[in-house]
């Protein structure tokens, strides 16, 4: 499994409309053969800050299928105009695992 982590920066005042849109994009990304799962935080500290992680099957999954796929060129029309700069997208493999607290 890889977690794609993305630091999301969106134009002050359009949250809500980034967000509205970004559940509509969902289906496209979900589609995706090699997709598990995502999510996306809001940041509490920074307004418009978002991190978004993805949890693919494999980097290919993400770099490959999904990249060159319509979905993402429906996706980018759908999102890329909230973002104030350009996206950081980085991924990572499980290195340590914790398990949770039974507390």
């Amino acid at each position: 499994m890889i977690l794609e982590a993305v630091m999301l920066k969106v134009v002050a005042g359009q949250e809500l409309e980034f967000e509205a849109a970004f559940a509509t994009a969902t289906p496209l990304i979900a589609a995706i053969d090699g997709y598990l799962s995502h999510e996306l935080q809001r940041c509490l500290e920074v307004s418009g800050k978002y991190l978004l992680l993805v949890r693919w099957r494999n980097l290919e999954a993400h770099t490959v299928t999904f990249r060159q796929s319509p979905e993402f060129l429906e996706w980018k029309k759908l999102l890329h105009h909230f973002y104030a700069s350009p996206p950081m997208i980085e991924h990572f493999e499980l290195s340590i695992a914790n398990p949770p607290s039974t507390l």
